[in-house]
Parts: structure tokens; C-alpha cells; sequence
């Protein structure tokens, strides 16, 4: 294939190896607590980047989940495990869970914070039905005394599934954006 020939769209849909392909964006506009990718392109993308700016969720302290969608169902029950490390001026802290409900994204939004929080999750596997799904996460926002967090972490759905959706929720009314892109094995 000449060089550029996929750059200007000559492949004819197949995805770009190696490549970061925006699938989809969604706007939270403070009505609803919930976003839902149900069309995460799985069997064309082996990796998923979703990127969120300017999240803020209507609750003090919340921070934004994230469930897996399997067959069109959401995963919901506590299967989910996860470990988070957490910086703040007053240090290092771990956070963990064997059987959660959902995996951490985002932390501390809310109207207690100062800035709206922004950072980023890498999706792994969700397509492979062989294989466990699981993320990376990092995000950073300032608490009401205008102190910086960063919180990162991982988490995985324990159970050889097809993930084909993803929902990202709070406990109140959110809004910011999310944007959902895949990348193409290479």
C-alpha cells in the first residue's frame, strides 16, 4: 500500500494499524447521572482510549465508574477488582477492592472541588472473548483548598467475556465530556 494511502481514507473502512481513531464523543450536560458507549467498534479495536474533560459530577467528593457492557447487558455485580494509588499534599495512599460494582475512572468531582477533574483510561481486551477486559486509569482535579490529586490505578473484570459497551456514571447528575477513540493492532 503506497504511504498515505490510509491516511486520506483509501482503505475503505478497515482501521489504520497502530493508530488512534476517534469512534464517538459525548456531551454530560448536567440532566443525567449516566453515559453509555454501546458501539465501541470491539472486533475492529483491541484497544480503547477514552479521554475525559471537564468531568464534574452534581454530588461532593463523587467520582465517575465505569461498567462493561456484555451482550448488550451491563455488568453490574461485584465482580469488578481494582487498586488505586492516590497522591495529595498529604501524601501516598492505597485504595483497593476485590468485589466492587464497578471500576474507578475519574476522582473527586463534585461541587467540592475547585477545578472540574479531566484524565484518561486505557480499555484492554474487550473484544477478545478469551480473555480478561481490564483498564488503566490517571486523573487529576484540586480539592476546596485548591490542593492538586492525582489518582491512578487498574482494574479488570475477572471473567473471559466480549465487552461491547461501556457506562460511565456518577451518584448525581454529571457533566463535561467523554470521548471514546479505539486503536488498531499494528
Amino acid at each position: 500500500m503506497p504511504i498515505g494511502q490510509a491516511k486520506f481514507g483509501l482503505l475503505g473502512g478497515v482501521a489504520d494499524p497502530g493508530k488512534l481513531e476517534l469512534i464517538e464523543t459525548k456531551i454530560a450536560d448536567g440532566t443525567s447521572a449516566t453515559l453509555d458507549f454501546t458501539s465501541i467498534q470491539e472486533s475492529t479495536y483491541n484497544v480503547h482510549f477514552v479521554t475525559f474533560t471537564d468531568m464534574l459530577s452534581a454530588l461532593n467528593g463523587d467520582r465517575i465508574k465505569m461498567r462493561f457492557f456484555e451482550n448488550g447487558s451491563v455488568e453490574s455485580a461485584g465482580v469488578y477488582k481494582y487498586a488505586i494509588q492516590q497522591g495529595s499534599p498529604n501524601g501516598f495512599n492505597e485504595s483497593k477492592n476485590t468485589s466492587a460494582n464497578d471500576l474507578p475512572t475519574i476522582k473527586n468531582t463534585g461541587t467540592n472541588a475547585r477545578s472540574n477533574s479531566n484524565g484518561y483510561t486505557y480499555i484492554y481486551n474487550a473484544g477478545d472473548s478469551s480473555k480478561y477486559t481490564f483498564n488503566t486509569f490517571h486523573s487529576t482535579t484540586t480539592d476546596a483548598s485548591l490542593h492538586y490529586f492525582m489518582w491512578f490505578g487498574s482494574g479488570v473484570l475477572p471473567q473471559a467475556s466480549t465487552v461491547d459497551g461501556l457506562r460511565f456514571f456518577s451518584g448525581a447528575n454529571i457533566t463535561g465530556s467523554i470521548s471514546l477513540y479505539g486503536i488498531a493492532e499494528s
